[in-house]
């Protein structure tokens, strides 16, 4: 029998109920994102089949996701350093990142994100925040909410987008 997914194994301790659907979808992607990245090679990481976005920009862009939403939570403004690092999002680097590196990078993030939810009172979800420049209406709660659906997604096309690559032997020398 396997392990069932993350929101079947009961709350995670230390998170309020009202975050737990958070909690478990960014553990969810904490388990899939090295299944899925971590036994690709450079060049499969950094390929962009069909002109598709890469597997190592969508890993390097939920860890990046996941810092601005959870700054916005807290009622902060976009770094200098946030928006340097979301310029690169796509750039394999000088030398490329390497599956290790992409990995360690969203594994930070998701838990720089899990130690937030533990710290956010539930009486603050519905606090206003407002996003980026133009300053958007949002609350603590559809912040957070959006950054786990945001890691989400990217996890799927991690997922889908390794098994293309692997598949169509994208990324390989003599493919």
């Amino acid at each position: 029998m396997t392990t069932p997914e993350p929101w079947l194994r009961g709350p995670i301790p230390g998170i309020a109920s009202e975050l737990q659907p958070v909690a478990h979808a960014l553990s969810q992607a904490r388990e899939d994102l090295p299944l899925a990245a971590g036994p690709l090679t450079l060049d499969e990481l950094w390929v962009r089949p069909g002109g598709a976005a890469s597997v190592g920009y969508h890993v390097r862009h939920l860890a990046g996701s996941l810092d601005r939403l959870f700054g916005y939570a807290r009622g902060e403004s976009l770094s200098r350093e946030q928006l340097a690092a979301l310029r690169a999002e796509g750039e394999p680097g000088d030398p490329p990142a390497d599956a290790a590196t992409l990995l360690a990078g969203a594994e930070d993030a998701i838990a720089r994100a899990v130690a937030q939810l533990a710290a956010t009172p539930p009486e603050s979800l519905g606090d206003e925040r407002l996003v980026g420049r133009a300053a958007l209406p949002s609350t603590v709660r559809g912040l957070l909410f959006h950054a786990a659906e945001h890691t989400q997604r990217h996890v799927g096309q991690v997922i889908t987008t390794a098994k293309i690559v692997r598949g169509l032997r994208l990324g390989s020398p003599t493919a």
